[in-house]
């Protein structure tokens, strides 16, 4: 199975590149790409983009890239596999779902899609991971992570700021969004390797990991 992985940002395909390789036995003619956004964006209306490609808006160029993905199968006959990952932010969880499949529903042909969404945000994933943030910093706040709620709507990079930032997420937030950015890519690079796969409290994440699993396998649905 050949993988395209679609994630809104360059934090979330730093964390990917160290992980997927430990979710995936590669020696099993598996491979992977890892497609990073300039941010998730909205569905666009009547599933028509509004923005243009080199704009790089993942959840409102998704119609686009599922029908072109859809066709390239179809023509290749290649086993193919989308994995959308997509920050949940404040949004409805189940209306957020419908309205992902609806985009892929509207696909002639349709890919192989899996749908995971990080709940809250990306970081939601390695703060399900506490060990990796202690062995990644040494410095960080017990006293901010051991109040955390895995996948709870919370500010969850700004949870993690607190916990290992020097003057925590008012700080950084002080500095600008690119600044936050560069802390978030800092962040993946520097606990994803010490993430243990098998042993991560977020449920988004395990959900994540089962369906790359399932699809690996050709087990149970894609979705």
């Amino acid at each position: 199975m050949h993988f395209k992985i679609l994630v809104e940002d360059q934090s979330g395909k730093e964390t990917l590149e160290i992980l997927v390789p430990k979710i995936l036995d590669l020696n099993q003619n598996h491979t992977y790409i890892i497609h990073p956004y300039l941010g998730g964006g909205h569905i666009p209306e009547k599933l028509k983009s509004k923005t243009k490609p080199k704009d790089r808006i993942l959840l409102d160029q998704l119609p686009r890239i599922l029908e072109g993905i859809g066709k390239e199968c179809k023509k290749s006959c290649a086993q193919i596999a989308v994995v959308v990952i997509v920050d949940l932010d404040d949004k409805c969880l189940k209306s957020f779902r419908t309205e992902l499949f609806r985009i892929l529903e509207n696909c002639n042909p349709r890919p192989t899609t899996c749908f995971c969404i990080a709940i809250e945000e990306g970081e939601a994933w390695l703060l399900g991971d506490l060990n990796a943030i202690k062995k990644a910093y040494n410095h960080a706040k017990n006293s901010v992570l051991d109040h955390y709620k895995n996948d709870d709507i919370c500010g969850t990079w700004e949870c993690l700021a607190d916990a290992v930032y020097k003057g925590g997420a008012s700080q950084l937030k002080k500095m600008g969004w690119q600044a936050v950015g560069r802390e978030k890519s800092t962040w993946a690079k520097n606990i994803s390797p010490h993430m243990d796969i098998e042993n991560n409290r977020s449920p988004s994440f395990n959900y994540f990991v089962k369906k790359i699993r399932d699809l690996a396998t050709n087990t149970n649905c894609p979705f």
